[in-house]
């Protein structure tokens, strides 16, 4: 028996300034039976992936984004290089080859967003690597599947803009609302892309342990069921047990896909900043660009006074 193995992970849920971005990753994995243990991808795709940076080099690092992501005054690459590294490639063994940041969002089910600091001509694709290099590493990524018996089954991303966001915190008075609503609709997403075993696994929102109102809001009308919860974990059962989904502490840590995941949506919401930062550099030269995290967005902000209209601003800040 096959089994659908999912992960969910968000990149920008902290930052003052910038996009929230919710990112979906599919896996199929033959040799499963219902009761074993979630596959390790790691292991079966050893050849071709590892977990670090450091083990990196012939093989495509996917783990934890933010650790892979490089810091900001890299030199001897771009930041975001192991990020598109493991995304372009993924995309590559499904047939698609984003060559701008524009496409990429499409490849994954998601368009610009409206504001006009997203606008301006498409950033093109990869930032660092080769393309020569990217068709070798879909080549020995798409060797380890087959030999391993796993499919690259989709990747999606879900993009929140700063207008949305702060709609459903003053509508909620809930920032952790802000991530509902994408997370309920890749949850669906991944439900309906299997009519067989399917496995989804969420990563844990600080210390929430109850996530059930996410699950029904994803399936409307529908049972759902509490399967067990810890202090580490929550598990949920619907579709009569057929989609298991687990809420975990560090599921980037345990799980491929949400590891992938999170790469995803680290890597649209960097070049969503950097969109916002061409801009107003452009407006205003010698502006140093920002993260959007709160003590640098604060300079930042400080640092643009001269060029933002109020209504800019207003619309620029997340209010919480």
């Amino acid at each position: 028996m096959s089994v659908l193995y999912c992960g969910i992970d968000e990149a920008g849920y902290g930052p003052m300034l910038g996009p929230l971005v919710v990112g979906l990753a599919m896996f199929r994995v033959e040799a499963w039976d219902p009761g074993d243990p979630a596959p390790d991808l790691w292991e079966r795709l050893a050849p071709a992936v590892c977990k670090t940076a450091r083990e990196a080099g012939d093989r495509i690092a996917v783990g934890d984004s933010k650790r892979l992501k490089l810091p900001n005054d890299s030199r001897s690459h771009h930041p975001c290089t192991h990020l598109e590294r493991a995304v372009l490639t993924t995309l590559a063994m499904r047939g698609d080859h984003p060559a701008d940041d524009a496409s990429l969002l499409t490849a994954m089910g998601e368009i610009l967003p409206s504001q006009p600091w997203y606008a301006g001509d498409p950033v093109p694709l990869p930032l660092d690597r080769p393309p020569g290099a990217l068709r070798i590493d879909a080549n020995l990524l798409a060797s380890a599947c087959e030999t391993a018996g796993v499919a690259a089954a989709g990747l999606r991303v879900r993009l929140v803009p700063e207008d949305t966001f702060n709609e459903v915190v003053r509508g909620t008075g809930s920032k952790a609302a802000t991530t509902a609503g994408p997370v309920a609709e890749l949850l669906r997403a991944a439900a309906d892309a299997s009519d067989g075993p399917v496995r989804i696994v969420c990563d844990r929102q600080s210390g929430r342990l109850d996530y059930e109102d996410i699950v029904a809001r994803a399936f409307p009308g529908e049972a759902v069921e509490l399967d067990a919860r810890t202090q580490r974990s929550s598990r949920y059962l619907v579709r009569e047990g057929r989609v298991a989904i687990h809420f975990e502490t560090a599921a980037e840590d345990r799980h491929l896909p949400t590891a992938l995941a999170s790469m995803a949506a680290k890597l649209v919401r960097e070049l969503m900043m950097a969109r916002l930062n061409r801009h107003f550099t452009a407006r205003l030269p010698g502006l140093r660009p920002t993260a959007g995290y709160v003590q640098d967005a604060r300079r930042w902000l400080a640092d643009a006074r001269g060029v933002l209209t109020d209504d800019e601003r207003k619309a620029l800040v997340r209010i919480a």
